[in-house]
């Protein structure tokens, strides 16, 4: 097929069949003449006129041009035509990696981050359809998932309100716990993915993408964004400090074609936290998390304040929640068909008291 044609079809070799479609004007305009030519054999034409009166002149031709339009839609259907238009998203699952690392108490955004992105993913879940499946990772030194995915938003917002700060960031580990749970038929071994460069963790533990097994498929990466299924969102203030590396594992989801939609909380320049006798500056790193949302395909969103935090999640479930992609068209055209073909019937009852 050509993906730059608007539509395309499954079936093209279908499409000879279009070729009828002359074949039935010329039989109507042959049927038409030779009704002209029995009425010829009346002794008077005037006699003819005076009986029929007026006669239906336009009309006639309606419900047989209708009918002729009914055949063509059925002709297009048979070739199992495909269109891009916009859709409910197939995106069933999305999962939720919620930062509780200590720079998340800071309160440049009220009450403090925590809090608001807490309030903020509450909304969101809220907003989404309830068919769409959620999971929720939750990560400071390391990363693990507190709710695994499900359609219970009782379970999701209990999980939320649990989260207790905890010390260090590793944004990129929860990239890749994110992803096994995605994936819960893949193995993952994060401690190789975090102590050796080159293992994937989805590979058996000690082997890299690199050196398969004999008896096992390699991995081959798809483009990135083009897993439909599934969506995570990354909400955090991006200052990584520990566990995998960010940029690695924004790597590893794009090869999945997972999309890491990224929600930037607090200010640039961040205030300073004290916590257990010491304190430091939290600033926001908006360009790990630009970063991260390029590579895979996504888009970040800044929340400056909690009031915009609330905005980007609204956002974020319109989004999710609808997308433009290829799909069959074949029953929307055999629905035209049948509709065309009932009124051509239903015309010419009501004007001349028969079916065509």
């Amino acid at each position: 097929m050509m993906n730059d044609l608007p539509v395309t079809f499954l079936w093209p070799e279908l499409l000879w069949l279009m070729l009828a479609l002359p074949l039935l004007v010329l039989l109507y305009v042959w049927l038409l003449r030779r009704r002209k030519q029995a009425a010829l054999r009346y002794a008077s034409l005037s006699i003819v006129r005076e009986a029929m009166g007026k006669g239906p002149g336009w009309r006639r031709h309606v419900p047989p041009v209708l009918l002729l339009l009914a055949i063509a839609a059925m002709l297009l259907a048979s070739a199992r035509p495909m269109a891009t238009i916009v859709l409910p998203s197939n995106q069933q699952t999305i999962i939720l990696a919620m930062d509780v690392s200590g720079s998340m108490r800071a309160e440049d955004v009220q009450p403090n981050r925590l809090v608001a992105s807490q309030n903020a993913a509450k909304a969101f879940l809220a907003e989404l359809p309830r068919h769409v499946k959620v999971g929720i990772v939750a990560f400071a030194g390391s990363a693990q998932v507190v709710q695994p995915v499900t359609l219970s938003r009782e379970d999701l917002v209990a999980a939320i309100d649990k989260f207790q700060l905890q010390r260090a960031t590793a944004i990129g580990s929860a990239i890749v716990v994110s992803l096994s749970e995605l994936f819960p038929d893949q193995r993952i071994n994060l401690g190789d993915m975090t102590y050796s460069r080159n293992a994937d963790p989805f590979a058996p533990k000690g082997r890299s993408l690199d050196q398969p097994r004999p008896e096992e498929k390699p991995f081959t990466p798809v483009a990135p964004g083009s897993y439909s299924s599934a969506a995570i969102i990354l909400l955090t203030d991006g200052q990584r400090t520990t566990g995998v590396d960010t940029a690695e594992a924004a790597k590893m989801a794009a090869d999945r074609g997972v999309r890491v939609y990224t929600v930037g909380v607090g200010t640039v320049d961040g205030e300073i936290i004290g916590f257990e006798g010491w304190s430091m500056r939290v600033r926001l790193d908006e360009d790990s998390l630009k970063e991260v949302a390029r590579t895979t395909q996504a888009e970040y969103f800044y929340a400056g304040t909690a009031d915009n935090l609330k905005k980007v999640y609204e956002t974020l479930s319109s989004r999710l929640t609808v997308e433009k992609r290829e799909t069959e068209i074949s029953g929307l055209l055999a629905l035209v068909a049948s509709i065309l073909a009932l009124f051509s019937a239903g015309l010419s009852v009501f004007w001349f008291n028969r079916i065509l």
